[in-house]
């Protein structure tokens, strides 16, 4: 029975003498109380609680698909792990018995023997595997098909060799291009140091030769030299990710110029003002000053291109289609070779994958040139080159002179030095 068939039998006082309007009036009243819905007075506020929905894991806790995630991504970690802590190796400088080591007639059984140590090999790990693992599960495939194991509406997955006969010298200049790229960083890197460590040793060797004094100009140029030793160092530490500035520069500087470059946002540029204003506070002439000055211009150059092969990568569009070509070839790889190879595709595959892989990762090493280069050698030969000509100059001078006073008395005409 409709609810309004239960208000409508309310008695109603007269309602032949009450018009139509005060009988809705009514109407409403009394079905006021038994369905509140269609009060026309100020309704309550209701205070719905709502419905507890599940928001997850609790914390601390994974979902299947992170456990999944995280189980893919331990061997590619770990892979990735190795590299960067190679990356943070320090590099030495080559002696001669090294050249003789580096052109050996056995230093292809030894590059072979250090094959499962070289972080290059080890970092190929996560993709060579990946794409062998594509080519079993593609061979196993088209075996299944082959011996009617599935029903026949599968087909054999194989295609013509014939693109990848037109595509693989594209492949090829790809590569050799994005190598040759890497390599003209790594160059340019290494330009740039070799004129820094030139310029810093220039400039200490003009120190030393322009400031001769005693006092506070002998105190001046010890700083001098310190903070021109320095300089390396800090920018080493610069473009060397992971490198402690602190613990570099502690037997270098004073402790409270340390914290000073420490605070600074820009700590290569900060000793540069401290090499810049300790030339201010020394007694030199004018043409002397302009000269050291002038040294330090190739300190400014060396951070200009440092910073620059840093922040400005290879173009990346470069490197993306490179790594797609090469992940879209050896995806297809097995479907191409299978009718002449069959099983073969697998080493086929695995080969394929490790050699040009291992190419495009070498270029990838090489784009950031300065953790290839052996920076903290030649900011040790630097420190040691400036200490060697500190304590040679009185030596040097002293001998100079008195080879000086010799020859004087040598030709005197009485045989006596003349003065």
């Amino acid at each position: 029975m409709s609810p309004f068939h239960h208000c409508s039998s309310v008695s109603l006082p007269n309602p032949n003498l009450k018009p139509l309007m005060y009988q809705a009036m009514n109407l409403s009243l009394s079905c006021e109380s038994r369905f509140p819905i269609f009060s026309t007075g100020p309704r309550k506020t209701l205070h719905l609680k709502p419905p507890r929905v599940s928001s997850g894991p609790e914390p601390g806790t994974k979902t299947l698909t992170e456990n999944l995630i995280s189980l893919l991504r331990v061997v590619p970690d770990w892979a990735d792990e190795i590299k960067e802590r190679g990356m943070q190796q320090k590099r030495t400088l080559y002696t001669h018995e090294k050249w003789v080591e580096h052109r050996s007639s056995l230093r292809h059984v030894r590059h072979l023997v250090s094959s499962f140590s070289s972080r290059v090999i080890l970092s190929l790990i996560p993709p060579v595997f990946f794409f062998t693992s594509v080519a079993v599960v593609i061979a196993s495939y088209n075996s299944a098909v082959a011996l009617e194991w599935l029903p026949g509406i599968f087909p054999i997955l194989r295609s013509s060799s014939l693109p990848y006969q037109l595509t693989a010298p594209a492949l090829a200049l790809l590569l050799v291009f994005r190598t040759e790229a890497s390599y003209s960083r790594y160059e340019e890197g290494r330009k740039a140091w070799v004129k820094i460590i030139a310029g810093t040793d220039d400039l200490a060797r003009q120190v030393i030769c322009s400031v001769d004094g005693s006092g506070d100009e002998l105190v001046i140029k010890d700083l001098l030299l310190r903070y021109i030793a320095a300089f390396p160092v800090a920018l080493k530490c610069h473009v060397i990710y992971g490198s402690d500035i602190a613990r570099d520069l502690r037997n270098l500087v004073e402790a409270d110029d340390l914290s000073l470059i420490l605070e600074s946002k820009h700590r290569p540029r900060c000793v540069i003002e401290f090499i810049s204003q300790s030339l201010q506070l020394l007694k030199l002439d004018d043409t002397k000053r302009d000269l050291l000055e002038s040294k330090m211009l190739h300190l400014h150059e060396g951070i200009g291109v440092c910073e620059q092969l840093m922040g400005i990568p290879i173009p990346l569009s470069y490197t993306r289609l490179t790594s797609r070509f090469l992940v879209f070839w050896h995806l297809t790889l097995p479907i191409i070779l299978w009718d002449e190879c069959h099983w073969i595709v697998v080493p086929a595959t695995f080969i394929s994958a490790a050699s040009l892989f291992c190419i495009e990762e070498v270029g990838v090493l090489i784009e950031e040139p300065f953790p290839m280069l052996a920076l903290d050698e030649l900011c040790d030969l630097v420190h040691s080159n400036i200490q060697e000509a500190v304590k040679s100059e009185t030596i040097i001078r002293n001998r100079i002179l008195a080879k000086i006073k010799l020859h004087e008395f040598k030709h005197s005409p009485n045989g006596r030095h003349i003065s």
